[in-house]
């Protein structure tokens, strides 16, 4: 606390002044700490000039400042007085870089609350969105087994046919309808497996270029969801499945099932042989 001699109350003393400059303003007391987010105790303290009952006298000289400030007087000029008279003189350099924030210039508390409570709003929203940009089912590790490690990246395809995926031979198109439908990302592309008739989800994610996925041979009527159909490789046992639908366009509901699969390979029926043509009639000239 601080220590003031009795001889240091001038005949005007600084808490006199304060309180017949308010009286003169007739404001109350409750005015002045609103103005000046002072508490009332301390104003009291200080027009009382007891200064040994406020906290420090760094608080001591801003709360003298604020309540000038408040009922018109200087502020600055009060604060060195105060500083002088509890003995801590006035320093050469800029006071305002060493004494506390004046108390009339800290916001409110309603501001700080409603600022946390902005901020707690923002990161919910945040949150939100996030939840809804990746797809709320994680990829668990039942769904991650069905992915195959990065494969070396596929050859193009080339404008004869599909290329088979790494490990996969292209099969004729009488291939047995069994065996493993392998899905071989060529491009990062995302997808969906899921049952057929409202069944529950197989598996949602982002395939890398060269990684596959394997539909599981428990699936009763597995189908495909994707925007990119061209960007899969698919195949059946050793068979390599004509691609799904066409290049950047949405497919859905499209069957997985092996036999679905390979009736997509099988050769279109040839085309109806064109009639012979009908020979040229003879002309006739009735000689």
């Amino acid at each position: 606390m601080i220590e003031v001699e009795e001889d240091s109350f001038a005949a005007d003393p600084i808490g006199s002044r304060l309180k017949a400059a308010r009286e003169r303003l007739s404001i109350s007391l409750d005015e002045i700490a609103a103005k000046t987010r002072v508490p009332v105790r301390h104003l009291e303290h200080i027009e009382n000039g007891e200064w040994d009952s406020l906290p420090a006298a760094t608080y001591s000289v801003g709360f003298a400042r604020a309540y000038a400030n408040a009922v018109g007087l200087d502020g600055s000029e009060i604060g060195a007085e105060l500083r002088a008279l509890l003995g801590r003189p006035a320093s050469t350099a800029n006071p305002s870089l060493y004494e506390p924030t004046d108390p009339g210039r800290v916001p409110p508390r309603s501001i700080a609350i409603a600022a946390a409570v902005i901020a707690l709003l923002l990161a919910v929203s945040y949150l939100v969105w996030r939840s809804g940009a990746v797809d709320d089912t994680a990829v668990d590790e039942n769904q991650i087994a069905g992915i195959e490690a990065p494969a070396a990246p596929a050859a193009p395809t080339p404008a004869g046919g599909p290329t088979a995926a790494p490990g996969v031979a292209a099969g004729p198109a009488s291939a047995s309808a069994r065996g493993p439908v392998v899905l071989t990302a060529t491009a990062d592309v995302w997808l969906r497996i899921y049952e057929g008739n409202g069944g529950p989800k197989l598996f949602e994610n982002t395939l890398k270029a060269g990684e596959r996925y394997v539909v599981p041979a428990t699936a009763k009527a597995p189908q495909i969801l994707t925007g990119r159909p061209n960007a899969l490789q698919v195949a059946v046992g050793s068979t390599v499945i004509p691609a799904l639908g066409a290049a950047e366009k949405t497919i859905a509901d499209v069957s997985l099932l092996p036999a679905d699969l390979v009736a997509r390979a099988a050769p279109a029926p040839p085309a109806p042989a064109q009639a012979a043509q009908r020979p040229a009639a003879t002309a006739t000239n009735g000689r």
